[in-house]
């Protein structure tokens, strides 16, 4: 009985992230136009990046995003972006600042690579280091947002501030966002997924709002 429940909760997902992606790519059209005009423009090199990204049960597959960087620019530095890296240029900073950079990730999802909400897609360069508990995150398909994404919204600045950002990636943060991607793996409903999809929709629209909530949450108490 649960087997079957499991299998209709992926239908409902795969059916639930077919009419929402469609649904956003009409709407956005104009923005997606935009993005192609802007990333053509920007520096000389295709429209799009293809990234090559660890997906369910460890299948390879291209993540679609908006160029924003100079071309072969994984060849002339690390695989992670860090906060004012050199190889971003000033159009492509301006289209990740609006996450435009991302709107063709709908495409991988209504070709099923991704899914809306899951754990984050990951570099195979990185996925190497998982330990066999941390593979568990590959059981699902990786999703555009969920929680490791929204509570590492700001990663380009973090890594900005380690003298070494792969290490520090690779022993610091990349435990701590598969631990929330593992949890998200155990608890995921699609209750769950609505309410990561209005929380990512809420730090969109409200950016401001959500660091100062966040600074004023860290503040030391006084008695």
């Amino acid at each position: 009985m649960s087997e079957g429940l499991h299998i209709h909760s992926n239908w409902t997902k795969r059916i639930f992230d077919l009419i929402l992606s469609t649904i956003i790519l009409i709407l956005f059209s104009p923005l997606f136009l935009l993005g192609c005009f802007l990333s053509k423009i920007q520096s000389p090199g295709p429209i799009f990046y293809k990234a090559k990204r660890v997906g369910q049960n460890g299948r390879i597959f291209k993540m679609y995003k908006f160029r924003t960087m100079v071309v072969n620019a994984d060849q002339i530095g690390i695989g992670l972006t860090t906060h004012n890296d050199v190889r971003v240029t000033t159009i492509g900073r301006l289209m990740r600042f609006i996450k435009l950079d991302e709107l063709p990730n709908f495409l991988n999802v209504i070709k099923g690579d991704m899914s809306l909400t899951g754990p984050r897609p990951e570099s195979p360069m990185y996925v190497k280091h998982y330990t066999d508990e941390q593979k568990q995150v590959l059981l699902v398909r990786p999703g555009i947002t969920g929680p490791s994404q929204i509570a590492n919204r700001n990663e380009e600045i973090k890594l900005a501030e380690q003298t070494d950002p792969e290490h520090y990636y690779i022993t610091e943060l990349m435990p701590k966002k598969l631990s929330l991607d593992l949890h998200y793996v155990v608890t995921q409903s699609f209750v769950s997924d609505i309410k990561w999809l209005l929380i990512t929709l809420w730090v969109i629209v409200f950016p401001q709002k959500v660091e100062n909530q966040a600074i004023a949450q860290n503040k030391p108490t006084h008695n």
